[in-house]
C-alpha cells in the first residue's frame, strides 16, 4: 500500500514536471499508458506488435494479451518484409509458416521496415540488406540470399517507405535515399542529418523518431516524398527516460530504461 501511494506521487510529480516543461519550452508531450509487461526491444507495423525481453525470449500482442513464440531472439522486427530476427550468436532467422527459418549470414539488428527487403548491420558495423525477391521468396534451405553490402559503418539502420535511416558509432545520423525493393542499397551518397542518436526507426508510414544516450526522444519534421531527410528534431516530453521507440498507426511504443513498455499517442 505504502509502496502505490510512493508510486503515485512520483507520477505526480512527473506529470507537474512535464507541465511545467511543456510551459517553459514550447515542445510537444505524449499521452502514455503502461503496457503489462517488460521488454528491452520493440517493433511494430500495420498493428502487428513484437518484442524481445532480457532473456531473449520473443512476443507479440495479440488481442491486448503477450503471447510468446518459440525460440530465442535478441531482436526481432516486423514489416512488409514480413518477421525476422537475429539471435545473441547474430544468427538470422525468418518466420515462416510460424517457424523460425534460419536465413545464411549474420546481423546484429536488423529492420523488416523497407517495402519488401530487409536491412541491417553485422558487428564490425557493416550494412547490408536483401532485395524483394530473396526476402519474400526466402523458404528455407535452398532460397538464393545474395546479401548486397552498403558503402559506409552504422551500428543502427531502419528503413521505411521514403528512405532509410542510421546511426553509426559516435551517434552521428545518416539518411539513404533512392532505395526501392530492387535497388535496397539505395543511390547516391549519404546524407548526414543534425543531432546525435543512439538508435533510430522509421515508421510504417515514413515518420522517423529516435533516442539519444540520454534517453531522450526526438521526432522528426517536414519528411516527405520530396524531401525524405526531413527539416528538424522536435523533443518529445516524457516522464520516463527510454531506450527504444517504434512507430505505426497513429502509436508511439516505447520502451523505457528500466524495460517498461508505453503506449503513446
Amino acid at each position: 500500500e505504502t509502496q502505490r501511494h510512493r508510486d503515485s506521487a512520483v507520477m505526480r510529480a512527473c506529470v507537474i514536471a512535464v507541465l511545467l516543461q511543456l510551459l517553459l519550452s514550447g515542445n510537444q508531450a505524449l499521452q502514455c499508458r503502461e503496457v503489462a509487461g517488460q521488454l528491452r526491444q520493440i517493433d511494430v507495423s500495420a498493428g502487428q506488435v513484437f518484442g524481445t525481453n532480457t532473456a531473449d525470449a520473443i512476443f507479440t500482442l495479440y488481442g491486448g494479451t503477450w503471447t510468446q513464440l518459440p525460440g530465442a531472439l535478441k531482436h526481432v522486427t516486423v514489416g512488409p518484409s514480413g518477421v525476422w530476427g537475429v539471435n545473441s550468436a547474430n544468427a538470422i532467422f525468418k518466420l515462416v509458416n510460424a517457424n523460425w527459418v534460419q536465413v545464411p549470414g549474420q546481423l546484429k539488428q536488423i529492420d523488416a521496415g523497407g517495402v519488401q527487403f530487409v536491412a541491417g548491420v553485422n558487428t564490425a558495423d557493416n550494412i547490408f540488406c536483401l532485395g524483394q525477391d530473396a526476402t519474400v521468396g526466402y523458404k528455407g534451405p535452398g532460397s538464393p540470399t545474395p546479401w548486397q553490402g552498403i558503402p559506409g559503418a552504422l551500428k543502427y539502420y531502419s528503413c521505411g517507405p521514403l528512405g532509410c535511416w542510421g546511426v553509426n558509432a559516435a551517434e552521428d545520423i545518416f539518411v539513404r535515399k533512392g532505395v526501392s525493393p530492387q535497388q535496397c542499397q539505395g543511390t547516391g551518397d549519404w546524407q548526414q542529418v543534425d543531432g546525435k542518436l543512439s538508435m533510430i526507426e522509421v515508421g510504417s508510414e515514413g515518420s522517423v523518431y529516435g533516442v539519444n544516450a540520454a534517453g531522450d526522444i526526438f521526432y522528426r519534421n517536414g519528411i516527405t516524398s520530396t524531401n525524405p531527410a526531413g527539416t528538424g528534431w522536435t523533443p518529445l516530453i516524457m516522464c520516463a527516460k527510454s531506450k527504444h521507440v517504434s512507430f505505426d498507426l497513429g502509436h508511439l511504443w516505447v520502451i523505457t530504461q528500466d524495460n517498461q513498455i508505453q503506449d503513446c499517442s
